[in-house]
């Protein structure tokens, strides 16, 4: 009795059963390759260091002409006392503020061993940063 119930679920089992294929040869791996290192020579040789002195580039723009090549005194005398100072080698930066703008003054020296004087300006709006024209900054920072 048992056997006639088992009888129709051996169909279903007979399914599951996997029937073992011949070992396929497999084909056989790419042989090892050596990883290949080329070097690029540079189109142009490397620039020498810089040594010593470098001038500094000198902004020339009309309103500027009393603060370009100007000393710390002479800025101060002009603006008040600067609300930063900062020096980094032979570069000096003051920043002057009120309220039209921020200004700041980077000045490095013209010649090797002489005082840094204005070089270079940015002017920009207190309120959000924007820049806003060098000449006009000056002019309403001017006591």
């Amino acid at each position: 009795m048992r056997f006639k119930l088992l009888l129709p679920i051996l169909p279903l089992l007979a399914g599951c059963a996997t029937v073992p294929q011949a070992n396929k040869p497999s084909a056989p791996p790419p042989p090892a390759r050596s990883p290949i290192t080329q070097v690029v020579p540079p189109t142009q040789p490397n620039a020498p260091p810089v040594v010593g002195f470098r001038a500094p580039q000198v902004l020339r723009a009309p309103g500027l002409e009393a603060v370009i090549e100007r000393d710390s005194d002479a800025l101060t005398r002009q603006f008040g006392n600067p609300r930063l100072d900062v020096r980094e080698g032979d570069m000096r930066k003051l920043q002057f503020s009120g309220e039209a703008c921020v200004l700041d003054v980077f000045l490095y020296p013209l010649r090797e061993g002489s005082e840094p004087v204005a070089t270079w300006i940015e002017a920009r709006r207190a309120s959000d940063g924007q820049d806003v024209d060098r000449a006009a900054c000056v002019a309403a920072l001017r006591r």
